[in-house]
């Protein structure tokens, strides 16, 4: 037999915030009904009003996702011990909610609180120093968040601010989804969603960023939701889409995301973490979870929170936004007084106290443990199905071209640096004009070859702040599973070649032609290529440090520092012979590059030229060039310069694909690490690091 149990909805009144709502009727719930459904009417008509006849008004929500988490507890483990001699801190502490389709659910706290980690947590986000446990369900069961299903929009807005609003969509849409949609049919559906949050007037603006002004704020967050929309997933995560935009800005962001569903009709189970939102946007929530110190305080209909405050003593004085008063209520950082409701002054932590107290002693916490026993309970069909996305030489053209417009637009990328490299080119050039063919030139020629090969190579870390940008774009592409790691790397090789080749061939022939370095379009030819994969090389080594040293300042420092070690033992400043054998010839020396590139340029330059020797007991002869690279600079004759140009070509493969295996490494390092964090009887279970594995929610994690 079917029991039932009531569901009662608060009613309150805010007049500065222009809501009222009034309930109408209270509904009773089988066992056997699939959800929960109240009545409840708006002024506004935005907030609770949706959640009326859900299943039955809708018959689209069968396709949605209901999302369940039961117990839910994540511990951060640190390596040092806290004030109370524990390695680890409890960030969630035993949280149960549901979310469901066509619905925004909104998870408020004090900073601090665990608002991030629980979305985190629902996204399959956790770093790799956290431990999970507890139960999280989709549709009622364990299953994988699948690509094109799930979407979620970080707090940092990172994008490209040399593209347009458009091209940023339209490169997204071209990636993500699949080649069975042609170009044309791509191009609409990024239309679509551009003018679904309101961006039709910006399409053409570039997004901007240092030093170039574009879009604002929040036209910035709403591009960052576009290109998550693409796909039009069932469940979309936001972390904190608010941060940082006024109270306008604010509302016309959360009144677009609340609207998703009915513009292209997909009943969208939307989980955002925010702040301090205004009444207008809190109008909006359908459900609040609001939290305290990693604890429940409140999770139900929004339009009942202000009811349940003033129940536990703790009213909403008028004309003061309900956010607003929960927000100080359950806020202990200050320790603040509650101005209204209380007889003398109550602390913050006995606020909170009575508040989770009561809130486990409500019917609105049975209700909401009885909904997740329901969604655990029901049968929703297959799991969700993983979309496709665009196949691997889609991907790394799109990729190549849309780093080349990048590269070209921006003129800190490789402009700035051609003028710089032009202007020493013609000092170098000045400097070293007409070397000709005496015995003083030798060391000069050697000079020259050095500075080309070393300093003017050294210059492009000057690159690195634009590696980072790029990497941090990369990232968050990534995790959301756009592409793949290896047509970001073939895209960001071939895209920087052209750039290379001009930086290369441009200030080397200043360099070349006016100091009168050997003649001939081959010695030339051989010139510029070595520069060339000398830029390259230095660049790959650049993209290694920005994998690992995200970070401007010691990223530069540990790519200058690393250039200095090569520069030291490769054989120009203490010749190969004199070079001391632990460590700094063997295996520094063989690992420089600079050795290559001079024994290269040095090769291309004295083979087949002859000098004269200095002057003994007035007795003049003549050197050849062969016998100056032998026993001056005491070149390895063994082997022509082109074998080591072709080592150079090989020293850029090997740092091109150390950079793919670096990157793999941290993903799966990560997993790694996630996983000796956890309990042994919980290893079983699979944990979220790896993009390219999505997280599984499921079981006690």
């Amino acid at each position: 037999m079917a029991s039932s149990t009531s569901l009662h909805e608060y009613s309150y009144s805010n007049e500065s915030a222009g809501i009222r709502t009034a309930v109408l009727d209270v509904e009773t719930v089988g066992h056997n009904d699939p959800l929960p459904r109240t009545t409840t009417v708006t002024r506004s008509g935005q907030g609770a009003a949706r959640n009326r006849n859900r299943n039955e008004n809708n018959p689209k929500l069968e396709e949605g996702v209901f999302l369940t988490w039961e117990d839910l507890w994540v511990t951060l483990v640190s390596k040092a011990k806290n004030e109370n001699g524990s390695r680890s801190r409890s960030i969630l502490q035993g949280v149960t909610g549901y979310a469901r389709p066509g619905e925004l659910l909104a998870i408020m706290g004090p900073s601090g609180c665990g608002k991030s980690t629980l979305l985190d947590a629902l996204g399959g986000r956790l770093s790799s120093n956290t431990r999970k446990t507890g139960k999280i369900l989709i549709n009622g069961q364990k299953q994988a968040l699948a690509y094109g299903t799930s979407a979620y929009v970080t707090q940092d807005d990172t994008l490209i601010t040399t593209l347009t609003v458009s091209e940023a969509v339209y490169y997204s849409a071209q990636l993500q989804l699949p080649d069975s949609m042609s170009k044309a049919e791509k191009k609409e559906r990024a239309e679509i969603t551009i003018r679904e949050m309101g961006l039709q007037d910006a399409m053409n603006t570039r997004i901007g960023g240092w030093g170039s002004k574009g879009l604002s704020g929040g036209q910035k967050r709403r591009v960052s939701i576009c290109i998550e929309l693409l796909t039009r997933p069932n469940l979309l995560f936001l972390d904190e889409p608010t941060s940082g935009l006024d109270s306008a800005a604010s509302y016309y962001v959360m009144s677009r995301i609340a609207n998703l569903d009915k513009t292209d009709g997909i009943p969208r189970t939307v989980i955002t973490s925010i702040h301090q939102p205004s009444s207008e946007v809190f109008q909006l929530f359908n459900n609040l979870c609001l939290l305290s110190a990693g604890r429940t305080v409140y999770f139900g209909p929004a339009s009942a929170a202000n009811q349940f405050f003033s129940l536990c003593g703790f009213p909403c004085p008028t004309l003061q936004n309900p956010s607003d008063h929960f927000l100080k209520t359950i806020n202990k950082d200050f320790e603040q007084d509650i101005e209204q409701g209380m007889v003398g002054r109550t602390p913050t932590e006995v606020a909170i106290d009575t508040l989770i107290k009561s809130y486990k002693e409500s019917e609105s916490y049975q209700q909401v443990q009885g909904q997740v026993a329901e969604l655990c309970k029901q049968d929703f069909g297959e799991e969700l199905e993983k979309r496709s996305h665009a196949g691997f030489l889609t991907q790394s053209f799109v990729l190549t071209r849309r780093s080349f417009m990048n590269m070209y637009r921006d003129r800190g990328y490789y402009w700035l640096r051609l003028a710089i490299y032009i202007t020493i080119a013609l000092g170098l050039g000045t400097v070293y004009q007409d070397l000709g063919h005496s015995y003083e030139s030798i060391q000069a020629r050697g000079s020259l070859i050095m500075f080309v090969s070393s300093f003017l190579t050294f210059m492009a870390i000057g690159g690195f702040p634009s590696f980072v940008e790029d990497m941090k774009v990369f990232e968050r592409e990534r995790l959301n599973g756009h592409y793949g790691v290896s047509a970001f790397v073939f895209a960001n090789t071939f895209s920087s070649v052209p750039f290379l080749t001009l930086i290369s061939v441009i200030p080397g022939a200043i360099s070349y032609y006016v100091a009168g370095l050997h003649k001939g379009s081959e010695h030339f030819f051989y010139f510029a290529c070595v520069l060339f994969a000398c830029m390259m090389l230095v660049e790959s080594l650049m993209m290694i440090v920005a994998s690992i040293v995200p970070n401007f300042l010691m990223g530069i420092i540990a790519g200058a520092g690393i250039q200095g070690l090569m520069l030291i033992c490769g054989g120009f400043f203490r010749l190969p012979n004199d070079i001391p054998k632990p460590l700094w010839k063997f295996p520094l020396y063989y690992i420089a590059f600079h050795k290559y590139a001079y024994q290269g340029l040095f090769k291309n330059e004295f083979i087949g030229t002859t000098f004269p020797s200095s002057d003994q007991g007035g007795k003049t002869s003549s050197l050849s060039g062969e016998h100056i690279l032998r026993d001056i600079w005491q070149v390895e004759m063994g082997y022509s310069k082109w074998v080591d140009l072709a080592i150079l070509v090989g020293m850029i493969l090997l740092y091109r694909v150390l950079f793919l295996i670096i990157i793999k490494a941290t993903e799966k390092v990560k997993t790694i690490t996630t996983l000796l964090a956890m309990p042994l009887n919980k290893r079983s279970m699979q944990v979220l690091v790896n993009p390219s594995s999505p997280p599984v929610h499921g079981g006690n994690l």
